[in-house]
């Protein structure tokens, strides 16, 4: 099983970004955490990647039904949505696939989440036109 689920935008970064942003609210996620890991990685390291951030994503009736079946499920929350470009008109737009969660906890009652919350995922990705 794959972690995660990935889309490929032709489009530059930051409107990518801009896109997902937008994508992730129609689905009824609010974006919590932003990490700038270029200019991260630059401040601590000195070193130079392509544009990329990490986008902690919440749906939170989501996140309150996966705490009622798991209760150490925190430590895989918010889900991570990066992305992070190729270059100057391409984007990849990739996203923690929820299921991974049933997975590593093994907890069948994680299973409808992981599931509707990955579903609410892809479709945040098929909207950005891949």
């Amino acid at each position: 099983m794959s972690y995660s689920l990935r889309t490929t935008v032709n489009k530059p970064f930051d409107a990518t970004v801009a896109a997902t942003r937008h994508a992730l609210a129609a689905q009824g996620f609010g974006v919590l955490t932003e990490i700038d890991l270029a200019a991260t990685l630059k401040k601590k390291l000195d070193v130079d990647i392509q544009p990329q951030v990490i986008l902690g994503a919440c749906n939170p009736p989501s996140a309150y039904q996966a705490l009622q079946a798991e209760e150490s499920i925190g430590v895989l929350l918010p889900c991570n949505v990066v992305v992070r470009s190729v270059d100057a008109n391409t984007t990849i737009v990739e996203a923690i696939d929820p299921r991974t969660m049933h997975e590593l906890t093994g907890n069948d009652a994680m299973q409808p989440v992981a599931e509707r919350v990955g579903g609410m995922l892809q479709a945040t990705l098929d909207s950005l036109g891949g």
